[in-house]
């Protein structure tokens, strides 16, 4: 007569425990989850991601969470201090270019408001170019907007020094100081 088992079933023999010899766990035993720690064998440098169907789209990317408009506000605020340095800056040189011109303050005072859009334009600029390099092509977080403000800074800094260069009494007394 033919072996009436299936192909697939596995044939177990128990073995009875033997006295005066110690037991041993055998870890692969059928049925039983092994627990504990997993070793890696892998010698590559970067742990490699399955690409699991996740996300809002099931194409593989997850997305990242979203967060509220609070969190965001707050990251841009960080580091603030330095485009407020700044602009005061600027603010403190444009006053002192407009009052030395005399006349209408008008013209100066439309001078500054643009100049104060290229600095706020810059730092969209800034926040952008972040975006991509940093988070996008680096995977890096960023949690503040330090170096936006900071570019911003050295912009308002520049403009503020260029309204200096161009007062005359200003120029003269930074010669007199150079030549002592």
């Amino acid at each position: 007569m033919a072996d009436q088992t299936q192909p697939w079933a596995e044939r177990t023999v128990e073995v009875p425990p033997q006295p005066g010899v110690p037991q041993q766990r055998d870890p692969y035993r059928r049925g039983v989850a092994s627990v504990g720690q997993r070793r890696t064998t892998r010698t590559e440098p970067f742990p490699v991601v399955p690409d699991e169907p996740h996300g809002p789209h099931g194409d593989g990317w997850s997305q990242p969470p979203r967060r509220p408009l609070s969190w965001h506000v707050e990251q841009l605020k960080r580091g603030g201090e330095w485009s407020a340095a700044g602009a005061l800056f600027a603010f403190v040189c444009w006053g002192i270019w407009a009052i030395s011109g005399g006349g209408n303050l008008a013209a100066p005072l439309l001078i500054f408001v643009l100049s104060l859009l290229v600095a706020v334009g810059l730092f969209a600029l800034s926040r952008l170019l972040g975006r991509v390099i940093l988070e996008r092509q680096l995977g890096r977080v960023r949690h503040t907007a330090r170096g936006a403000h900071l570019v911003t800074a050295v912009f308002l800094a520049g403009v503020g020094i260029a309204w200096l260069q161009q007062t005359e009494w200003v120029v003269s007394a930074w010669n007199w100081v150079t030549n002592l």
